[in-house]
């Protein structure tokens, strides 16, 4: 079994919640509160920051490389500023699991300053194979952004300082000590589980395939993630998983009511398909393509009901090598979402007449 590692700073938040802010659906925050926290940057850095977050990732590798002078969102600002414009996409996107041809055909497309169409396939079929997949428009958004990187350099730090300071640097102080007591709980679960069983509590029922070959897992809580992870190579058998730091009790927005959890599993039951995709998988684990053709359902619709699923945290998922997926209902989950609900109405107490 790998070992484990813990880290705990604000600066990966400050890369997620810009990645949350720009597919808010993805995490069941709802769209007009991100509009409204986007709509607070001036409008020539906020159609940037819509641009380029449609194809640039959470810079998991960069971060952990800078973690131990790194702690905080400022710290991470302040060492994107500290290199040169030009090596500022590099930095943030390149990581152990690029290939020596995607590394290649990107390097080209800087030295030329221009692309040809089967460099957009090589980029288009690294990412596909990772499961992501761009529309052309964003495939040509990210070719020019290696075409000139000491633009997208300069005006990247100046779109994440701008932020920092209309949103972050607020949002840093309330997220702090939830990231701390969650890094705390999870430490204290390591004492009982075994680390498979522990990444399976933390990601709310995520499961490698190879985890058993992996030397290290470096596990940070992140506020933002929520209820899903993020993950990355650090190192060729080490695995860094950002793992939710809030209660299924707690919102990502401050002011939502009730808990988004059980929000979440209550609309994602409401749906006959859902409900015929759990019952499926309480037989047996299921992929999409099983899934789509049990029910004779397209596969991009049976991957959005899964995802809608998975964030409700009714469903568990197994990362298979390459982008394969495997589905299972997740044991319990329907009898916690129920409890939920009727803990959440009986727990109101009556006016007083």
């Amino acid at each position: 079994m790998p070992a484990l590692q813990w880290d705990e700073s604000t600066a990966y938040d400050l890369f997620v919640s810009l990645y949350v802010l720009h597919r808010p659906n993805q995490f069941g925050l709802r769209p007009a509160r991100a509009a409204g926290v986007r709509s607070r940057l001036p409008a020539a850095q906020r159609e940037f920051l819509e641009k380029v977050q449609a194809f640039l990732p959470v810079p998991l590798h960069w971060l952990y490389l800078q973690s131990a002078g790194a702690r905080t969102a400022a710290d991470a600002l302040s060492a994107l500023a500290l290199l040169p414009p030009a090596e500022r996409l590099p930095a943030l996107t390149h990581s152990p699991e690029h290939s020596p041809q995607i590394i290649e055909t990107l390097g080209n497309i800087t030295r030329r300053q221009s692309w040809v169409p089967a460099e957009l396939e090589v980029i288009r079929s690294h990412y596909q194979r990772r499961g992501i997949s761009f529309n052309a428009q964003t495939l040509e958004h990210l070719a020019e952004a290696w075409a000139h990187p000491a633009e997208f350099g300069e005006a990247y730090l100046q779109a994440l300082q701008t932020y920092y300071e209309v949103f972050f640097a607020e949002e840093e102080e309330r997220i702090r000590p939830t990231l701390h007591r969650a890094l705390e709980r999870a430490q204290e679960l390591a004492g009982r589980l075994t680390p498979e069983a522990l990444v399976e509590e933390l990601s709310r029922g995520v499961h490698f395939a190879e985890f058993a070959s992996l030397e290290e897992v470096i596990l940070i809580p992140s506020f933002w993630a929520t209820p899903l992870v993020f993950y990355g190579r650090v190192r060729p058998n080490s695995l860094l998983i950002l793992f939710g730091a809030r209660t299924t009790e707690a919102c990502l927005s401050p002011q939502q009511m009730a808990p988004e959890m059980l929000v979440d599993a209550l609309k994602a039951l409401a749906d006959p398909s859902r409900l015929a995709i759990l019952r499926l998988m309480a037989q047996s684990p299921r992929t999409p393509s099983e899934l789509a053709r049990l029910l004779r359902l397209r596969a991009p619709t049976v991957v959005h009901h899964l995802n809608i699923l998975r964030l409700a945290g009714l469903v568990e998922i197994t990362l298979l090598p390459g982008a394969e997926r495997r589905y299972a209902l997740r044991e319990g989950a329907l009898q916690t979402a129920l409890d939920g609900l009727d803990d959440y109405i009986h727990s109101l107490s009556l006016p007083e007449e």
